[in-house]
């Protein structure tokens, strides 16, 4: 799920909390929420354990999240097994 997507169907406060869990800003979670601005990598993970894992690093960098984390599959072969 995206993040946008999570906080609508979240309880109001949501990005307030989940700004207080990643250590930042509110307008920072809303900047990222809106894709005004991306996600950096050293967010990804703490997003993910705070959203317990509606969230997930791939959601938050679909363009290169298997460049990052190694142990994420590249899409290909996430394509691949599912097939």
């Amino acid at each position: 799920m995206d993040l946008r997507t999570y906080l609508e169907q979240a309880d109001r406060g949501a990005a307030a909390a989940l700004a207080r869990a990643v250590g930042v800003h509110p307008v920072m979670v809303s900047q990222w929420a809106s894709g005004l601005k991306a996600v950096p990598v050293e967010r990804c993970m703490a997003i993910e354990r705070a959203t317990a894992g509606q969230v997930t690093r791939q959601d938050l960098r679909p363009d290169d999240y298997w460049l990052i984390w190694p142990d994420l599959p590249a899409p290909e072969l996430a394509e691949a097994r599912a097939a």
